[in-house]
C-alpha cells in the first residue's frame, strides 16, 4: 500500500516517521516549504537541515531509519489544480496541512474515492480534549476548536495527534502486509 502525504511539517513528517518506524514500505511525500528554525520544535529536522526543501531532509532523515523503505519525494505545491494528479497512485493521503481551506480542498478532493486521515485543532498544550471521528471516508484526529494561529504549537500536541492518525492508517488492512 502507498500512502501520500500532503504536506511534511508537524503533522506529516511525525506521521512519515510513525509509518517507516511501524514498518510501512511506501510513502509518497509532497510540500513546496523549506525547513526553518522555527518547525525544530516539533517536525522530524535537524538544525543542519534548515534551508532544506522538507520532502528531502525528510527523505534523508527516514531513510536513517530504514534504508529500504521507497520514499518518493515531490517538491511541489499542492492545489486543487494538481491535488488528484499528484496523489493518484495512492491508496490513502494524510492530510498535514497548515491552512483549513487547504484541508477542506483536500478532503473534498478525494470525497467518496480514497481514505483521507487529517488533523482539526493541534495547537496548544492540552491533550485532554483530543478526540477522533470518521466522516465518510475521513478520519480526523485533534482536539476540533484550537487552530495554530489561536495559540502556539507544541511538539507533545502535534506529535500526539500524529499518533491518533498513525493509529488509525497502521489498522488499515493492507498497510503493513500489501
Amino acid at each position: 500500500m502507498k500512502i501520500g502525504i500532503a504536506g511534511v511539517g508537524g503533522i506529516g513528517s511525525n506521521v512519515a516517521l510513525n509509518l517507516v518506524r511501524s514498518g510501512v514500505k511506501q510513502l509518497k511525500l509532497v510540500d513546496f516549504d523549506r525547513v526553518e528554525p522555527g518547525n525544530l520544535n516539533r517536525q522530524f529536522y535537524f538544525a543542519d537541515q534548515i534551508g532544506l526543501f522538507k520532502v528531502e531532509a525528510l527523505k534523508i532523515n527516514l531513510s536513517r531509519i530504514n534504508p529500504k523503505v521507497h520514499l518518493e519525494a515531490q517538491v511541489q505545491h499542492i492545489d486543487a489544480q494538481n491535488c488528484a494528479e499528484l496523489f493518484f497512485d495512492c491508496d490513502l493521503i494524510v492530510e498535514g496541512f497548515d491552512r483549513q481551506v487547504d484541508k477542506k480542498m483536500l478532503i473534498e478532493t478525494f470525497a467518496n474515492t480514497k481514505n483521507v486521515v487529517s488533523a482539526c485543532g493541534i495547537a496548544g498544550s492540552d491533550l485532554s480534549t483530543i478526540r477522533s471521528r470518521r466522516i465518510g471516508n475521513s478520519y480526523i484526529a485533534g482536539d476540533f476548536a484550537t487552530d495554530c494561529h489561536q495559540a502556539p504549537l507544541f511538539s507533545h500536541k502535534v506529535t500526539t495527534v500524529a499518533n491518533y492518525m498513525s493509529e488509525f492508517i497502521l489498522c488499515q488492512p493492507g498497510v503493513l502486509h500489501g
